[in-house]
Parts: structure tokens; sequence; C-alpha cells
């Protein structure tokens, strides 16, 4: 359509001097009639910052609406376009209202048992940490992290406009999914384009769409091993340069990690009542798919046991996700308040200064350097880990016991 107004401006066929004030999405067929495109809400999104009118096909208006301030013109035809732009009929504004729905999220009541892994979702969601449980099939690691978008405060408007504008790049955006958290959890078939955004016209992967949201990959050791590399840097960074011959693209991908694996390929390693029958070339040639930097960059891991049956049939209902979320909320708050950003955030600078801890803390870290070989990445993380704690405890210095537990989730993968 933008291309087709061109030629009709060029060839005197409609004025042009208005053109200017406009931003054009569509595509067109060969009747004439306005088609949907992908990408409607990013572009209505720029349209507004940039004070200029959009002008899109009627299937991309309740779209492209959901960005305040925005002037959406919806049309179904080239012809009312041109007459638009001619002064004969003008078109009107969208005045219709998006479906918009409260977010639903799976409730963490529903997980039976397993309160250290209930626990260590609650401090990754309180200070945007990644995280890895591993343990048996069927133990519920799946479950809990599907739970972890609940346990997230509620996207802000400006956090809820990234998140849809980057979903509408991909596919037309869903207005009932506005204002919540994705949840991304690709198949481990998935290639390094897939996971991180390409192709010839680049388009988000998977991280990106995870964009103030989950990012859940099952079966960690099943993907590639190239394909878990490329998460290095955007877990470090928040964002991803894809570059072209003919141009380069920067989507951002803050996003939550979450990953689960089983600790061996036949999944019984260390399992109470079940034999593992792996070998330890087996087992080696498993866990070898995931890099030490890989690793290092993950702040929380967890083992997840199997439940026996008294702890399946008759364990208490546990803690909802809301009353989950007012603690986390309130950590948020008190970070945001500090440093105007979440824990994971922090850089040198900050965890330098935001990051206070007492002696006895500063002893029981400078120990567990020692004795688990912390590597000075995996030092700053624990600190930010231990300073989330704190601000679920409502304290404003480290101490041990924060240290404690921090230094508990570092604990790697169980030996042969």
């Amino acid at each position: 359509m933008p291309i087709a107004l061109g030629i009709l401006a060029a060839s005197g066929q409609i004025r042009s001097t208005e053109l200017d004030q406009y931003e054009l999405a569509g595509e067109l067929s060969l009747n004439g009639e306005l088609r949907p495109v992908r990408g409607a809400l990013a572009m209505a999104w720029c349209a507004a910052r940039a004070g200029r009118t959009l002008i899109l096909p009627v299937e991309n208006a309740a779209e492209a609406a959901l960005v305040k301030n925005a002037r959406v013109l919806p049309a179904r035809t080239l012809l009312e376009v041109a007459a638009h732009f001619n002064g004969h009929t003008q078109l009107e504004a969208f005045s219709g209202e998006p479906l918009l729905n409260e977010p639903s999220y799976p409730d963490l009541a529903d997980v039976k048992g397993q309160q250290q892994a209930k626990r260590m979702l609650e401090v990754a969601a309180a200070g945007l940490h990644s995280l890895l449980f591993y343990g048996p099939p069927g133990t519920g690691k799946s479950m809990l992290a599907s739970r972890l978008p609940g346990l997230l405060p509620g996207l802000s408007e400006e956090e809820a406009l990234q998140t849809a504008a980057l979903q509408s790049l991909e596919s037309r955006f869903d207005p009932s999914a506005w204002r919540v958290r994705p949840f991304r959890s690709p198949h481990h078939s998935a290639s390094a384009a897939a996971l991180v955004g390409g192709g010839m016209n680049p388009r988000p992967g998977e991280i990106s769409l995870a964009h103030h949201g989950v990012l859940f990959l099952d079966e960690l050791p099943e993907f590639e091993r190239r394909v878990l590399e490329a998460l290095r840097e955007p877990l470090e960074t928040g964002r991803i340069t894809i570059s072209r011959a003919a141009q380069r693209v920067d989507f951002p991908a803050r996003f939550q990690f979450v990953a689960a694996m089983n600790p061996c390929p036949c999944g019984y390693l260390g399992h109470a009542k079940r034999v593992c029958r792996c070998t330890s070339d087996q087992i080696a040639r498993y866990r070898g798919k995931l890099s030490g930097p890989l690793l290092d960059r993950i702040d929380l891991t967890l083992e997840v046991g199997a439940l026996d049956a008294d702890a399946l049939q008759s364990a208490p209902a546990g803690e909802t996700t809301a009353l989950v979320r007012e603690r986390v909320q309130s950590a948020h708050a008190r970070q945001q308040v500090r440093q105007g950003g979440l824990n994971a955030h922090l850089d040198a600078a900050g965890i330098e200064l935001h990051c206070v801890a007492d002696d006895r803390a500063k002893q029981l870290l400078r120990q567990a350097i020692d004795k688990l070989g912390l590597s000075a990445r995996a030092y700053h993380r624990t600190l930010k880990v231990a300073r989330t704690i704190a601000d679920l405890a409502g304290l404003e210095v480290i101490g041990s016991a924060q240290v404690a537990e921090a230094v508990q989730y570092r604990r790697g993968l169980p030996a042969r």
C-alpha cells in the first residue's frame, strides 16, 4: 500500500502535501483491498511517538489502538485511502475498545510439596534471577516453572507496550493477552535462529518474545550446544543484535531464564528407589552440552526430588500465587526506591553500593569463594541473590543467613 500511494503521488493522482504526516501500513491485494500485516502495534507505537497518524487495514485497527495517544485510521481499500488524501471522503479514526482481560496465571498452590523449590521461585521472582531445576522425571519441574510469571508484579504500561510490540512483529498480537507476562517454552529441537532471532528480514526470536517475561528451556541438555551458547550474551546484556549484510537490528531481550533437566540421560541418578543405568561416559556427554560459562550465569540451582505417596496424597495446600506475589512486589518496591531497578540488573558499581553485608556475612562469603572456587561473576551473582533474600526479609544490611541461603543455591549438579 505505501508503494502504491507513492506511485499515485508521483503521477499526480493524489495530493502529496500531507503524506509526511502519516505512517502507512498494509499489504495490497490485486483487487485493491488492504490485507493485514505483522507489527501493527509496533508501528502505532512509533507513529504516536513521532506525532504521525497511522493508516492501516481494518483488521489491524484494534491491535494498533492499544497504544495510547495513537491516531489510527482503518481503511478497507486503496480507493478509500486515495479519497482521504484527495479530500473527498475522510477516513474515520478507530473508536472501538479492544477486548482486554485481567491476566490469568496457574496457581502455585496447585504444586504439592516442594517447599524449597517454591522458596527458590520466590527468590528468583523477587530479584529477577535465572534458575535451574534438576531432578528425576515427574517431580514437578515444568509445573514449577509455569508458575513463575504469576509471581511477578503486573506489567507497567511501557513494559506491556514493549512486550506486545515484539509479539506483533512475530505475528498478529492478540489484544486479550494485553499485560500478560510472556511464557515462552520452545522445544529442544529449536535452532539458534529460532531462539535468538534472524532471517533475511530479521525477526525477533524466543528470547525477545519473552521480553519482560519468562523463557523456559525444558530438557536443557537436549538443546544443541551452539544454541545454548547463543544465550550467554543476552543473559548478561538484556539485548540481542542481529547483523546481516544489508541491515543490523537490535532487539530487547530482558527475560527471566528458567531451565529444567534430568541429572542423567535415564533421569534417575541419585534416585532413592530407582536405579540409574547410565555409564559415566554417558553422563559426561549429557552434561557436557552445558558449558561452564553458561552455568556460571545461572544464579539459582536446586535439585527437585521425588515425592513419596504421603506427600502426594495428603500434603496441605501451599501458599497461593497471589500471596507470594505480594511479598515479591514489596521486594521489587524496595529495590526500585533504593537503586531504581531490580537486583539482577545491578552492575559492579551498583553491587558495591547497594549490596552491603555485615562482617559475618563477608567472612562466610569469603569461605564460599575459597571452597567452591566461585568466579568473579559467580561471586557478584551470589551477592545479588543475598541482597534479594534480604529484601524479602525487609533487611537493609545483608546478614550471614542470607549469604548462606544464596551460597546454597550455587551448588552444582550431583556427582556420579
